[in-house]
């Protein structure tokens, strides 16, 4: 059994101030594997604090000396892929699959945060006005347990380049993905504060972090509801903010759409890292007119979707996190069988032959209509709706009558006409038939999916301030 005992605080591996032990399970089996040792309000405050110490030094370096820091990185995190897949299918039951598709991005933002600044110009021009793009301060990421990962080195890159000192705070259910992200960081030569990593709850670590005077601003991907309180606790000293918060996205299937393409990407979509991702498209809007098509190809489709060990590479789908979210989606099955939805496939409980693990049987609920709450509220596991519309306007209707706007999608044989509905769609990322995005557009969401976005430019200018200069 594995203790992490250490978190990373300048430049160094320290055993925290705090003294809880959080058990660390196997999804798959429920069996305890590990433990960490969690961080508490004291060690988030010396993470600042070192951060805080780096930053006057680390903020004046050059562009160059930033790339070969960055490069650093990318060498050290794809040094350790090998072992961040090992603790990803350990840690949360992810599938080959999304290990093999996904977890190479990680190495990747670091590669492209230094090729964004060979180019970049932090001093510009306008007018008579000399504008200098000067780094924020001291940064706080705030990452999940899934894709952690992609998550860190997405917030870390763009923090660096920009000359911002950065305290990691992942999720106390990553701590293994952690520990090999911790010696990653300290493989790669950094300055000692400038980044940090402290593993440890919410309501202690997260809002000691998140309205901490000397933090300037605040990257954080999960749950709506945990990015409301940030923007509370935030609010005080005015940090700046990027939130990639909840999703409830759909999927369009025009009436001129490949269906049984269209469906496999669909289903793809919805049930990507075991249906736990924040951009999955988990609402399939069907024509009236294809309806019954849609629905046969679903049920065919679903064998390549069946649950099972995620060190199988045969499996489409593993278990969820933990038995707390276990619980949660079986409630919303429950509840779609309650609120008049019809089981096109899957239903509660575990699937058939599986005795132990948090496996939720892949599900896809027909018969919806989009008030329900298994069509409104964010699931997070492998349970679909499909809801069925009348014409291109009641798609857009459909899709727009929602909470949240992170990610959409739109399958048509018509280019033209799948563009005209894709620029209707209230969300910050509109796929056409494809369900994945590309790497250097921005991301982030609209309404309770968040505020801001990341990669290339867009995510490199969050973490810096314009200022003017008129002479």
């Amino acid at each position: 059994m594995r203790k992490i005992h250490q978190v990373y605080i300048d430049g160094h591996f320290v055993t925290p101030h705090g003294t809880e032990i959080a058990p660390l399970h196997n999804p798959a089996t429920e069996q305890v594997v590990g433990e960490v040792r969690l961080a508490d309000e004291t060690d988030a405050r010396a993470a600042v604090a070192a951060a805080k110490r780096s930053l006057a030094g680390f903020s004046r370096t050059t562009k160059l000396e930033r790339i070969a820091l960055l490069k650093r990185l990318s060498t050290s995190f794809a040094d350790r892929l090998d072992d961040l897949k090992a603790a990803m299918t350990e840690e949360y039951g992810a599938v080959r699959g999304i290990i093999e598709g996904l977890l190479p991005l990680a190495p990747k933002m670091f590669d492209e945060a230094a090729e964004l600044l060979e180019s970049y110009e932090f001093q510009q021009t306008r007018g008579t006005t000399t504008v200098s793009m000067e780094p924020l301060g001291v940064a706080v990421a705030i990452t999940p347990w899934n894709l952690s990962a992609v998550f860190v080195a997405q917030k870390v890159a763009s923090a660096l380049a920009a000359g911002c000192t950065v305290v990691v705070k992942p999720s106390e259910l990553s701590a293994l993905q952690t520990q090999v992200m911790m010696e990653a960081f300290d493989a790669a030569d950094l300055p000692p504060g400038v980044v940090n990593v402290v593993t440890g709850r919410g309501a202690s670590v997260g809002d000691t972090l998140t309205s901490h005077p000397d933090v300037a601003k605040v990257d954080f991907t999960g749950s709506t509801g945990v990015g409301q309180r940030i923007m509370r606790n935030a609010a005080d000293t005015f940090k700046r903010l990027t939130l990639e918060l909840g999703g409830k996205s759909p999927t369009i299937l025009l009436d001129d759409a490949d269906i049984p393409a269209a469906v496999g990407a669909a289903l793809t979509s919805g049930f990507l890292n075991n249906g736990q991702t924040c951009f999955a498209g988990t609402r399939i809007l069907a024509p009236q007119s294809k309806l019954d098509e849609v629905l046969a190809t679903i049920e065919s489709a679903m064998p390549a979707f069946a649950a099972g060990d995620p060190t199988d590479p045969a499996t489409g789908v593993g278990p969820v996190v933990s038995q707390a979210q276990f619980d949660r989606v079986q409630n919303y099955i429950r509840l779609g069988q309650e609120e008049g939805a019809r089981l096109l496939a899957g239903g509660e409980g575990r699937p058939e032959g599986l005795g132990e693990g948090w496996f939720v049987q892949p599900t896809v609920f027909t018969g919806v209509t989009n008030d329900m709450r298994i069509a409104r509220e964010e699931i997070f596991g492998p349970v679909l709706v499909v809801i069925s519309y009348q014409d291109d306007d009641e798609a857009v209707a459909i899709a727009n009558d929602s909470p949240f706007g992170l990610q959409a999608h739109v399958f048509s044989s018509d280019p033209k006409r799948a563009r005209q509905v894709a620029e209707q769609l209230e969300a910050g990322t509109v796929l056409v038939n494809r369900i994945f995005g590309d790497p250097g557009a921005p991301f982030g969401g609209t309404k309770q999916s968040g505020i801001g976005r990341h990669h290339h430019t867009y995510g490199l200018e969050s973490y810096l301030e314009p200022r003017a200069i008129t002479a």
